[in-house]
């Protein structure tokens, strides 16, 4: 991340120099060495730069940085005994479901599982979901 940072700062340095992307490839890849940027990324921050843009951090899309804020831990786990005692968790049996790990962190807090058998594809997360629903209703 440090590294690609620093990268970026010396593609805007040579942008300001009016250097082309040609010329800076050979100083980047001198100065940085086998953890230089791909001449790809070189040329796409070239580009950028020399288009305007000031800003040399990354803007990526995805998961914004506010969605693990210390608010939202603490509401999370404020709601997570009330959850617990209320919900049934039902999930596809994937590797990563039945794990010890999340096996144990289930026992532990209390959270029921729903049992279903592997590899069954007529009991689907939505037909269980509309079943259960449905035989409540009745």
């Amino acid at each position: 991340m440090q590294r690609s940072l620093e990268q970026r700062m010396a593609i805007k340095f040579c942008v300001k120099l009016e250097k082309s992307a040609a010329e800076t490839i050979p100083m980047l890849k001198k100065a940085f060495g086998v953890d230089c940027l791909s001449d790809r990324q070189i040329f796409r921050w070239h580009k950028a730069f020399a288009e305007g843009r000031e800003d040399v951090n990354e803007n990526r899309a995805g998961r914004p940085s506010t969605s693990s804020s210390d608010d939202n831990v603490k509401r999370v786990r404020d709601l997570s005994p009330d959850i617990s005692k209320s919900w049934n968790l039902h999930h596809d049996n994937a590797p990563s479901h039945t794990c010890f790990l999340v096996a144990d962190y289930l026992v532990k807090a209390g959270i029921t599982v729903v049992p279903q058998p592997p590899y069954s594809p007529d009991r689907g997360a939505t037909r269980f979901f509309f079943c259960f629903r449905a035989s409540k209703l009745q």
